[in-house]
């Protein structure tokens, strides 16, 4: 299971995988990297940007992707955009398709938390569906296979609502201002400046070649 990160009381996750993705990642692009200057030498390099495009695109989707549960809110960190919903916005958390924040103003879907296809489905066990926040509970005490502890989802899931509950019963939440909370939306941009910029460079690279 992902062993969430936990600077300054906040806590920040990323699935299971990305850590693999990106160590493959790695190793592929240093290894394209010291075959080229083995093979032509150091000037090569000015030639290597579609194996540089291909580590910043991994570090893009695999590791970038974040859900921050902070204090104050919880940051949905997406490729494209990162959203910034305060406790007093949220309504409901689903698990459906991947986590999502619900508000009155719209619903927000997070990249790093999937949910299970088949395969993590039937990898769930009794304990992965117990104590958990009361509102990850249907009728009959029923579990979505997203809100189950062996998932991406579902620990993100559980993480959110654990602090939500958190809040709630701390008194920290006016629960009747859901509709003035202000969710917060911005674009990546350097992210995808460096993304764009390093696929154009390869792009121009192989039409050289």
């Amino acid at each position: 299971m992902n062993s969430p990160q936990r600077p300054a009381g906040t806590t920040v996750f990323r699935p299971r995988s990305s850590r693999w993705i990106l160590v493959i990642a790695g190793v592929v692009v240093g290894v394209g990297l010291a075959a080229s200057v083995a093979s032509s030498g150091f000037q090569s390099l000015a030639s290597t940007a579609p194996l540089l495009a291909i580590g910043a695109v991994a570090w893009w989707l695999f590791w970038y992707p974040t859900v921050v549960v902070g204090p104050a809110a919880v940051e949905l960190r997406n490729p494209v955009r990162t959203v910034t919903v305060p406790w007093g916005a949220l309504i409901h958390v689903d698990t459906k398709y991947a986590l999502k924040l619900v508000t009155p103003g719209g619903s927000y879907s997070a990249w790093a938390a999937p949910a299970p296809g088949v395969r993590g489905t039937y990898a769930g066990k009794p304990e992965h569906m117990k104590n958990l926040p009361g509102t990850s509970y249907g009728p009959a005490g029923s579990v979505r296979p997203g809100d189950l502890t062996n998932t991406d989802s579902g620990l993100a899931a559980l993480l959110v609502r654990t602090e939500w509950q958190r809040q709630v019963e701390s008194g920290l939440i006016d629960t009747d201002g859901a509709e003035s909370a202000r969710v917060v939306r911005q674009l990546n941009w350097l992210p995808l400046a460096v993304v764009t910029g390093l696929l154009l460079l390869s792009i121009v690279t192989f039409a050289w070649q």
